[in-house]
């Protein structure tokens, strides 16, 4: 109970050791939430130490639970008046994309919403889907297109033509899709945010996808840059926002009684070419692989991802400039063994 004698706003937030989910535990921790996560196995803290860390802050809950296992988010959610979904499955590599990608996806979003109906005290469910439900549009040619919350990435294309990681943007779609019709038939208030190409530090001790892409210039990882330079390709543009806005702005739509639908996370619009200067110029300690810009490489964004919708709501970026975004993300980098400490 607080001072005023209130209960405390409850809030969970699935798969804790997740990069954003560890960033929006700590965030609501310091908001004076009691905060209850899910991991797939809380002994192993080599992916959970972070929770443990956490719970300095305040009340923080760590929980087992599996997006495959009908229920299994029944305790979690109890009692609960936010439910922040955040775990989803991220294997780009997978062999069977349709199965282990896309059905696993759609299956664990409707399992939380099953626990979220059960539960009876959930007034709004968060849904963290991704720009690549929005984004993966191939038949957009030319200049100058904006992409905002009404676009949606063309699964009909994306399932015939097997583009590299074709099935995470499918997976990101169906489960909104799919989350928006269970909340409409159940009566669940639901929000969706669809972040770009996260940047910046969090409390987890690992980062997939984002961050190692995002350093990679640095890095020289080849694979980690052909992920960059594939989505800069097909979107026209290298869209960024700083984890601390995605947190911020998923607080913002959880606790604005008015806010509805899908709302897109986007701060920066760039290049590769543009961030390839802005390291060079700011890092020299590590040299900017050159190596890796050859080909046509765009000069300014053929393409941008708007979020006039959350800003018009009253929402305000904090990091809007490569400087501020990329910050703490060296450090973070050099923590997590991405970047030599220098």
């Amino acid at each position: 109970m607080s001072a005023a004698g209130e209960k405390k706003k409850t809030a969970c937030v699935t798969g804790g050791n997740g990069y954003i989910a560890s960033a929006l535990i700590k965030m609501l921790l310091e908001k004076g939430y009691a905060v209850k996560t899910t991991v797939r196995n809380p002994d192993d803290m080599a992916k959970n130490s972070h929770l443990k860390n956490l719970q300095a802050l305040g009340p923080l809950t760590v929980l087992r639970a599996d997006l495959d296992e009908e229920g299994s988010f029944d305790e979690a959610v109890a009692g609960c008046d936010y439910a922040f979904l955040v775990a989803a499955p991220v294997n780009l590599a997978s062999e069977d994309p349709e199965k282990e990608l896309i059905e696993a996806a759609v299956r664990g979003t409707l399992n939380v919403m099953r626990s979220c109906v059960k539960a009876g005290t959930v007034k709004r469910v968060i849904l963290t889907s991704s720009a690549a439900s929005i984004i993966m549009r191939p038949e957009l040619q030319g200049d100058g297109h904006v992409l905002d919350e009404e676009s949606w990435s063309n699964v009909e294309y994306l399932r015939a033509n097997k583009t590299a990681f074709w099935g995470y943007p499918v997976s990101k779609v169906l489960s909104e899709k799919a989350a928006c019709r269970f909340a409409e038939e159940h009566g669940i208030s639901l929000v969706t945010v669809c972040p770009v190409v996260t940047v910046g530090a969090a409390p987890a001790p690992t980062a997939r996808t984002s961050v190692p892409t995002c350093l990679s210039l640095l890095s020289g990882d080849e694979a980690e840059f052909a992920l960059l330079r594939g989505m800069a390709k097909v979107s026209g543009t290298v869209p960024l926002v700083h984890v601390d806005d995605v947190c911020r702005a998923e607080l913002f739509v959880a606790e604005e009684e008015a806010a509805a639908g899908r709302y897109l996370c986007c701060s920066l619009n760039t290049t590769i070419a543009e961030l390839a200067r802005f390291l060079s110029a700011n890092y020299p300690q590590y040299t900017v692989k050159t190596k890796l810009l050859s080909g046509d490489l765009l000069e300014k964004p053929r393409a941008r991802l708007s979020s006039a919708k959350l800003v018009g709501e009253g929402f305000e970026y904090r990091y809007k400039t490569l400087d501020g975004m990329y910050d703490d993300m060296i450090d973070y980098g050099k923590a997590l063994g991405i970047l030599p400490n220098l």
